[in-house]
């Protein structure tokens, strides 16, 4: 894929820089609507436990609380960027948590300055499609889905009215990597006439305007990012489980995982926005990151299967480079302890993030309002590779009982 999109529409995820600068210069970036707080923010610890999370001091996990501090002490910044929630977990405890005030949105809509919580919904934007992607293993763990190499029209028999020849070779596999062929731009401005998510959003009918998109490559063969791909995608969730998506994921995901308070934002045709519409919590954020980084359980019950999650974290296209890309998850890498350390990422625009790290047991969660801001990942990966990452240290272990 030639070049980078700056920023694109309210579900695509922007450009994670290819070189990041050290903490110091991205921490320098001013953004406006991003006062200081006047209360200083938590050191080490979080203050108390909840949501089903178990609270534990940085160093008893192997993490050195010096380094971790700091993050604290630059989100005082007057100057730094729009960052509202940073949290670290390890060995599946909540050791570090800090939350900022901010200008925010609701997919795309000012709310306007929100002192940000625990407590708080936030925008995941296009961390939905990592979710979407948890939910499609459940379903297929459960046999509702059948195989991957299912033809996608399989499930749109009323939409295929508009759809070239060629859409009846593509499958729930070519959607799940996003290889499905379609002619798709979402990498522009959100009001150019030739945004092909925006024109997605306002159609009737969202499925048949993906499914009329003429194909530019054979499916399963070119990588192109597309939310058009997820959106149908959870269209096939609706028409398998024969329930609306967010009444699916209430009752398969979310409530195994305690997650009692989310939000999904509708398309058009009152169907859940399935490449960018959730809300949640950034501790529930980070329920989604330990999920699959324990194969699947959650406080020793099965959610997904261990298969899924390993079939589908596993990386299949060049994405954006260096990254790779699985079944709507990005697969990279980070510089650690003088060589690399792989990590699996949801991504979502304006610098939402979650990173999970197996090789160290390690999760770190990012909110931010940088929705417009052509370095907006530039922060939270710089939190991972300059703090989090060299404050791993020897010793911690993860606690005998199930989380």
């Amino acid at each position: 894929m030639a070049g980078w999109s700056a920023w694109s529409g309210r579900g695509a995820p922007a450009r994670l820089p290819m070189l990041v600068a050290i903490l110091a210069v991205v921490l320098s970036i001013a953004m406006s609507g991003a006062p200081a707080r006047s209360a200083p923010l938590p050191c080490g610890a979080p203050p108390a436990a909840g949501e089903g999370w178990e609270v534990a001091a940085p160093a008893s996990v192997g993490l050195d609380p010096a380094l971790l501090c700091t993050i604290g002490a630059r989100l005082e910044n007057p100057d730094r960027p729009n960052v509202h929630a940073l949290l670290v977990i390890r060995h599946g405890r909540l050791v570090y948590e800090a939350y900022a005030s901010g200008r925010d949105e609701r997919w795309g809509e000012d709310i306007g300055l929100v002192d940000h919580d625990a407590g708080r919904l936030h925008d995941l934007r296009s961390v939905t499609k990592s979710v979407v992607s948890l939910l499609f293993g459940i379903a297929r763990d459960r046999g509702m889905l059948g195989r991957l190499d299912a033809p996608i029209l399989d499930f749109f028999p009323a939409e295929t009215g508009n759809a070239a020849p060629e859409v009846r070779a593509v499958t729930l596999r070519d959607l799940l990597t996003m290889t499905p062929g379609f002619t798709w731009n979402e990498g522009g401005p959100w009001w150019s006439p030739a945004n092909d998510e925006r024109l997605m959003y306002e159609a009737a009918d969202p499925y048949a305007y993906v499914l009329s998109r003429p194909m530019s490559a054979r499916p399963g063969t070119r990588w192109e990012y597309s939310g058009g791909a997820t959106t149908l995608l959870g269209g096939a969730l609706e028409r398998a489980s024969g329930e609306r998506l967010e009444g699916f994921a209430r009752e398969a995901l979310f409530e195994p995982l305690g997650i009692d308070m989310f939000e999904w934002v509708a398309m058009s045709n009152g169907d859940a926005a399935a490449a960018s519409g959730l809300r949640l919590t950034a501790r529930d954020m980070a329920k989604i990151g330990q999920l699959v980084l324990d194969g699947g359980v959650w406080k020793g019950r099965r959610v997904v299967s261990q298969d899924w999650i390993t079939e589908s974290t596993a990386p299949r296209f060049e994405g954006w480079r260096p990254m790779r890309y699985g079944y709507q998850w990005w697969i990279g890498a980070s510089p650690h302890a003088g060589g690399e350390v792989s990590w699996i990422a949801a991504i979502g625009l304006g610098g939402q993030r979650i990173f999970i790290v197996p090789a160290l047991d390690l999760v770190v969660v990012s909110t931010a309002g940088l929705y417009r801001d052509p370095d907006q990942g530039a922060f939270s990966r710089a939190v991972l590779e300059k703090v989090v990452l060299p404050a791993v240290r020897e010793g911690g272990e993860r606690p005998s009982a199930p989380r």
